[in-house]
């Protein structure tokens, strides 16, 4: 067995020991061992519970095209680990891995603090980007934000992107709670962009916002995106009156992700100029896998992560705005999501069903999705991910729209069976 196969063996091991343990102190004491890299890098760190992946992917994609060395730390990764630390569009080599994972085992773990599989990779994210002497790191949040092992880093601006019911037994309940959460990554004295929240959200987050004095800048406030007639995106705001910007994302949605993006970076401008030609081709150019991501024709076969009720939400209004045929639906969830309201949402909308099953241990059975669906349209279940794509594929018309949702850890394994390849590898 290979060094790297040994360490992603350890790794999973861990994961599977000890799962999601929120312990800022215990991450603090680990990368104090490390000599606290993080502290030697810039930082732009995004929080939210939809569209986070998306801001981290326009901003590297912005930053890279205005020539910086762009460091990005995302989360979850759909076919490979490495996919989660990258450098422009190169992941991390499987060499720097092995020996990195080394170095926080004997420096860390030896001494004692044992850190979760998480925490491992965020330690191991901040080395990485520090050696290279990366000019920005653009850090996604991994969960929730006051506790998340990112949140040790004191970046130039932080961004809470939205505030949803997602992750409730880690979080809270509602929607206050869990923005309370989330405004943990608001730093005192620095800028915080902040997207489109409800009422009780909002006030939690500019309550933190002032007990810290951290400039708040709000999307439909202080900045705003609209879409013209032709898709096009106008960004105002901040000095700035920008439009016919293409976005290289698909979906309304990504406006607001783009905005965001936008504002961040203006907010970042002493440290971080970017100019308007980079930024248009940046935000033109912008790729990032499993959102609305369309990777065959005659079918077509749509992939899209949506695997909470606001991202549900947000798919099936682009589907409509799409197109007035239903879809053909390839379905999995996880049993800690709401996933009888995201089939409420989706249902309607479908021609036909294949559930299945992916993450087994956290996997909803396909025959109770297949009788969730059942209301809805024609459902067939299938326990085994590889037969349920290949079933909804040759079942298929040449004008379907396929669509597979519910679940990162489904389009992941949907790349796989197709031989496809999210990112890029050195």
């Amino acid at each position: 067995m290979d060094a790297y196969q040994d360490t992603l063996d350890w790794l999973y091991a861990i994961e599977k020991a000890k799962g999601i343990e929120l312990k800022l102190e215990r991450v603090a004491d680990g990368m104090r061992l490390l000599g606290d890299p993080q502290d030697r890098l810039r930082c732009i760190h995004v929080a939210g519970t939809n569209g986070k992946g998306s801001v981290v992917a326009f901003l590297g994609s912005i930053l890279g095209a205005a020539g910086y060395s762009v460091g990005l730390y995302t989360s979850p990764h759909l076919v490979r680990l490495t996919e989660r630390i990258r450098i422009g569009p190169h992941e991390i080599d499987r060499p720097s891995v092995v020996d990195l994972v080394a170095e926080v085992r004997a420096r860390v773990i030896d001494a004692g603090v044992m850190l979760t599989f998480f925490e491992v990779l965020t330690a191991i994210a901040f080395l990485y980007f520090e050696r290279a002497g990366v000019d920005c790191a653009v850090i996604e949040v991994g969960l929730g934000g006051r506790l998340d092992a990112t949140n040790l880093v004191d970046p130039l601006a932080s961004a809470i992107v939205s505030v949803g019911r997602d992750h409730t037994r880690f979080l809270g309940e509602s929607t206050a709670q869990i923005a309370t959460e989330k405004a943990g990554v608001i730093k005192p004295g620095r800028p915080v962009v902040v997207g489109r929240l409800d009422d009780d959200a909002a006030r939690v987050v500019r309550g933190v916002a002032a007990e810290r004095d951290a400039p708040s800048l709000w999307l439909g406030h202080d900045f705003d995106a609209l879409s013209d007639n032709a898709g096009f995106m106008r960004f105002s705001g901040l000095g700035e009156d920008l439009d016919g910007l293409a976005l290289g994302l698909r979906g309304r949605h990504q406006i607001d992700n783009a905005a965001v993006a936008v504002a961040l970076l203006l907010a970042s401008s002493e440290s971080l100029p970017v100019g308007e030609p980079a930024l248009r081709s940046g935000l033109a150019d912008t790729r990032w896998p499993g959102r609305l991501e369309i990777v065959s024709d005659q079918p077509r076969l749509i992939l899209d992560g949506a695997h909470n009720v606001d991202a549900m939400r947000a798919l099936v209004a682009e589907l409509q705005r799409s197109s007035l045929r239903p879809v053909c639906v390839l379905f999995a969830a996880m049993g800690d999501k709401e996933w009888r309201e995201m089939i409420e949402i989706l249902g309607p909308h479908c021609a036909r069903a294949v559930v299945t099953e992916v993450a087994a241990e956290r996997a909803v059975p396909a025959a109770t999705l297949a009788e969730a669906f059942r209301s809805h349209c024609p459902v067939e279940a299938e326990t085994d991910p590889v037969r349920a794509i290949q079933r909804l594929r040759d079942t298929a018309e040449a004008e379907d729209i396929l669509l597979a949702t519910g679940s990162l850890f489904l389009v992941g394994k949907v790349h796989e069976i197709l031989g496809e390849r999210p990112g890029r590898s050195d």
